[in-house]
């Protein structure tokens, strides 16, 4: 095999842009809003624009205390200009993970070099997890923006000793706790911490936190809105955002998000798809990268987030994007390290053989599934994935076979040329097919809500969609006789005397009777 690369700059750099359009835009106005995180997030910013309280956030009429406001604010804008619809909720975050990405190129350009750059981010731009959330209309994409921008400049700062780098670090650091709280704070403050106690160089970190100037620009920008907020919304505020939704959040799950103590590890190994062997070849050999800085502050970095959020009583996948970038950086660093072309390209065989099947997985699990919602949800699955979805991902594993095979191109160039074919994958096929069946069934409920000029009730379905599509504040209880309640088909026998309105994949509408 030759070692000259088979993709020049300009090819890798064509590779990348591809990546992002297709990761973080292809399709994203035609996927319904998921529940429940894009359904609440993207509510919130609709009743922010008909209240005009651009200070607090409520959701379907209550407040919400869940996150801090910039996403709001960037969603509010957003919509301003495009309208009440799925692209303009998704706007902020395809582009916090656009700026991310490049953000991961231009740092490691700056301490590598170009090639290098351009590996990291084209890894972080197609691996599974961020190509999914990336474009999510929620605030994870724009909180790893500001989490990776302030790792960033806290290595370049100790790299290279300019206090622009120091005084970046900490707008970025104050951008993320208006983001979403205190992680924005925690991750750089005890991963620099423990960089510089392993450099013996305590004294220097002392100085590096307690910046004057940086302690202010923080102030600056983080402090103007929860001063507000408090002065509006009082001890609400401190016990729903701080005490529940951080602390408690730490010390017990939280609507049933818990875990084992083991709970990150497949969950890592299948958000890095398809560079899963590439993430295993390049951590086997973690003792020798102790001795470069980059790699030990990346170690950190990823191994920080992973400790602290395996010992959270609260476990969610998406907790793992903290510290993804990190170890982008190291896979990036090991991308020639490989050399055999069966382990390498294995796993993403098994993933595109696995999404071939899965049709025929789904077919085969009704009669199997107790859940009546669950069953008419997988049942209403069937059929929704067409010639071309199989034909596309029986394709994809010809192609990645025939890399494994032949000798042109260097393994690295072909394991990066995966990312494409995995995000559009994911974009052309999977997003939409599970997007359809997830919440197609809440969309069309609210469309026919809105031509028949029906006012509903939502009863056990916690779907906030719902009132995005209705662009109504919709009530959640138990609904009353002659009013039509939005509800699961689980929850039919318990309801009185009633008719049935819309039914599809376990979502049922129906008029109780007078």
């Amino acid at each position: 095999m030759s070692t000259t690369p088979a993709l020049n700059l300009p090819q890798l750099r064509i590779l990348l842009l591809s990546i992002i359009l297709v990761s973080f835009y292809f399709n994203i106005h035609a996927i319904p809003l998921f529940d429940l995180d894009e359904g609440a997030f993207s509510e919130a910013t609709r009743e922010m624009l008909i209240t005009g309280d651009f200070i607090s956030t409520y959701l379907d009429g209550k407040p919400r205390y869940d996150k801090p406001i910039l996403i709001y604010w960037l969603q509010a804008a957003s919509v301003s200009l495009f309208g009440v619809n799925e692209f303009a909720f998704r706007l902020p975050s395809a582009l916090a993970a656009t700026l991310w990405t490049l953000a991961t190129f231009l740092f490691m350009r700056h301490v590598r070099d170009e090639r290098t750059g351009l590996a990291a981010s084209i890894i972080t731009a197609s691996a599974f997890e961020v190509s999914v959330m990336g474009s999510a209309a929620t605030a994870d994409a724009l909180l790893n923006l500001f989490i990776a921008g302030s790792m960033f400049t806290v290595f370049l700062y100790w790299r290279e000793g300019r206090r622009r780098w120091l005084w970046l670090s900490f707008v970025l650091i104050g951008l993320g706790f208006l983001t979403k709280g205190p992680v924005a704070v925690l991750i750089p403050l005890v991963v620099s911490f423990l960089f510089y106690a392993i450099k013996r160089d305590l004294s220097n970190w002392l100085r590096l936190v307690f910046n004057p100037l940086g302690i202010t620009l923080f102030l600056l920008i983080a402090a103007p809105w929860y001063v507000a907020q408090y002065l509006k919304e009082g001890e609400a505020f401190i016990e729903g955002f701080f005490l529940k939704h951080n602390l408690d959040r730490f010390q017990s799950p939280m609507e049933k998000h818990g875990g084992s103590l083991f709970y990150y590890v497949p969950v890592v190994l299948i958000a890095v798809l398809p560079y899963t062997s590439l993430l295993l070849k390049s951590l086997s050999g973690f003792r020798s990268q102790l001795r470069d800085d980059l790699s030990l502050f990346s170690l950190l970095w990823f191994g920080f987030v992973i400790v602290f959020f395996s010992l959270s009583g609260t476990k969610l996948p998406h907790y793992v994007l903290y510290g993804l970038t990190g170890l982008f950086l190291i896979m990036a660093m090991n991308l020639s390290a490989p050399r055999s072309s069966f382990w390498l390209f294995l796993p993403v065989i098994l993933w595109f053989g696995l999404l071939l099947v899965l049709p025929d997985v789904l077919a085969r699990l009704p009669s199997s599934i107790e859940d009546p919602f669950a069953r008419a949800m997988i049942t209403d699955a069937d059929g929704r994935f067409s010639l071309a979805y199989r034909l596309f991902f029986l394709g994809a594993i010809a192609i990645v076979l025939f890399m494994m095979f032949e000798r042109k191109f260097t393994i690295s160039d072909k394991l990066l040329s995966t990312g494409l074919l995995s995000v559009l994958g994911l974009s052309m096929f999977l997003l939409p097919i599970v997007g359809e069946v997830k919440q197609g069934p809440i969309k069309e409920a609210a469309a026919i809500a809105n031509r028949e000029g029906y006012e509903l009730v939502r009863w056990k379905l916690n779907t906030p969609s719902f009132s995005v599509y209705t662009q109504k504040v919709t009530q959640s209880r138990r609904p009353k006789q002659g009013e039509i309640v939005l509800t699961k088909i689980n929850y039919l026998p318990d309801l009185p005397d009633h008719e049935i309105l819309y039914q599809r994949g376990g979502v049922v509408m129906a008029r109780l009777s007078p």
